[in-house]
């Protein structure tokens, strides 16, 4: 039996070199996520539903590249196996690619919108051979039910702590105030180049730092010529699997939640809570806590609940959390932003505290502690697919069950950016607008149509989701099965 079997435990460091290799994802998806749709409108100048067009169309190509590259990932022949001569070759042009989209050149709204698509199409594309057979890794390393979610855990917990990392450097270091804050456009170009940096080491990190384990992962079976139908016929008849068909939907209407959400936050905290660019980088802090409290708990969690309980336990509390203050402040229920700073008498010193600041602090850092549990059940959740499927077709299919988990991911840059775009439109939210030059009324209309759009996906979700089927005991009883067909 394999050392990457469930019988010896995997070592520290191939869980911290597996993990760390999520940086990259989380550096690139905190920009696309949170920063790409504010910086081509409100700095550059491109029209919001032009950039929300854009990304739309980079998922189109997704939808095609994505499980392509999970196919040929998977029956990949090479003396580094199938994983790591993808992951060797993404590393430095996605690096490349990523700084020329915070440095977009000087053109028309034709040219500029040109530019933005073939960026964001070449830099997902790229993505996309790392991330997959990177990410796929984990089902080959380990097929304990638990260890799996431990190892999903460094990932999102790498991928988290990437992606603020960037945030705060952002927010704190490149777009200082006393230049401008967001609008100092060299801050965004010198962002763009820190974390291509960040990207490059953390691709090949991980992909050397996990190298040693290539002789002890499976082997695809014997290579064929390769037949189109017969190819599509295959990705068809593994993505029939019913739980992992949950998963995918699930992942897709959550996406579109979370797109939403993401690409609208940094309107609600310069518009709508009227922060400072320097209140908003100190706001993600915490977040680091937040992924590494989920670092320990989501194993945990699979232990005493399983991954499918656990998983739907937090996933609705997280739902639940992430509306609240917007239905709170629209009932006249919580803190002004004008509000008088809380005196707090500490022996003879008095300290002001910002009640606003402090209060969504606590919000949002619960919040993003239970979408990081969340995600890192989903995520090995969907490893445990692997066996049931192979049990099935008879065909290990990592690559294309984590790409298109990937695909759903890269849908809350496209389906959700769209949707915020299109939510924008309809406001009539102003472009390139500065901080108390926005209507109150337009303001309220943003929460008010923000809040059940965000509901209604995040419940269809989590209904979606509890059609997925496979426990603990369905595991074990996979993996026998494929060991008695050996």
């Amino acid at each position: 039996m394999s050392a990457s079997s469930s019988s010896q435990k995997l070592d520290f460091f191939t869980k911290f070199y597996y993990g760390f290799g999520a940086v990259a994802n989380g550096a690139k998806s905190n920009g696309f996520n949170y920063l790409l749709l504010f910086f081509y409108s409100q700095i550059v100048g491109l029209r919001a539903d032009l950039v929300s067009i854009g990304i739309l169309i980079a998922l189109i190509f997704d939808a095609v590249s994505d499980p392509l590259v999970g196919y040929i990932s998977d029956n990949t022949h090479s003396k580094w196996g199938r994983r790591h001569p993808f992951m060797y070759m993404a590393g430095l042009p996605v690096a490349v690619a990523y700084y020329f989209l915070w440095s977009p050149p000087d053109w028309d709204e034709t040219g500029l919108f040109l530019y933005f698509v073939c960026t964001a199409v070449i830099i997902r594309t790229l993505i996309t051979f790392y991330e997959i057979p990177s990410t796929a890794l984990v089902a080959e390393l380990t097929d304990d039910y638990d260890e799996r979610t431990e190892m999903m855990s460094y990932r999102y917990f790498f991928g988290w702590w990437g992606g603020l990392t960037m945030a705060v450097l952002n927010y704190l270091v490149f777009l200082p105030e006393s230049k401008g804050g967001t609008e100092y456009i060299a801050g965004w170009s010198n962002y763009g180049l820190t974390a291509s940096i960040i990207i490059f080491i953390s691709i090949y990190a991980s992909a050397i730092g996990t190298h040693r384990h290539i002789p002890n992962l499976k082997q695809p079976p014997p290579m064929a010529p390769f037949n189109l139908k017969r190819t599509t016929l295959e990705i068809k008849e593994t993505l029939n699997n019913r739980s992992f068909f949950a998963l995918f939907i699930f992942a897709l209407l959550y996406a579109v939640a979370a797109g939403v959400s993401t690409s609208l936050s940094i309107y609600f905290s310069r518009h709508f809570w009227e922060f400072t660019t320097f209140q908003i980088g100190i706001m993600n802090l915490p977040y680091y806590l937040s992924a590494l409290i989920a670092l320990f708990i989501a194993p945990r969690i699979s232990k005493w609940l399983g991954k499918k309980k656990g998983a739907m336990t937090i996933t609705g509390l997280a739902f639940a959390l992430a509306p609240l203050p917007y239905i709170l402040r629209m009932l006249g229920w919580f803190p002004e932003n004008n509000a008088a700073p809380y005196i707090l008498m500490i022996g003879d010193f008095s300290l002001a505290i910002n009640v606003l600041f402090n209060t969504l602090i606590v919000f949002n850092t619960i919040e993003v502690t239970l979408v990081i549990t969340s995600a890192a059940l989903i995520a090995a959740m969907i490893a445990d697919v692997v066996e049931d499927s192979e049990v099935k077709t008879g065909r290990r299919s990592e690559g294309i069950f984590f790409a298109a988990n990937s695909f759903s991911q890269k849908a809350v840059n496209g389906l959700g950016v769209v949707v915020a775009g299109q939510i924008l439109a309809y406001v009539q939210f102003p472009t390139q607008a500065k901080p108390g030059e926005i209507p109150d009324e337009t303001l309220f209309d943003l929460a008010l149509l923000y809040v059940p759009v965000l509901l209604f996906f995040y419940l269809m979700a989590l209904m979606v989701l509890n059609v997925y089927q496979i426990n603990r005991d369905d595991h074990e009883q996979n993996l026998r099965e494929l060991t008695e067909q050996k």
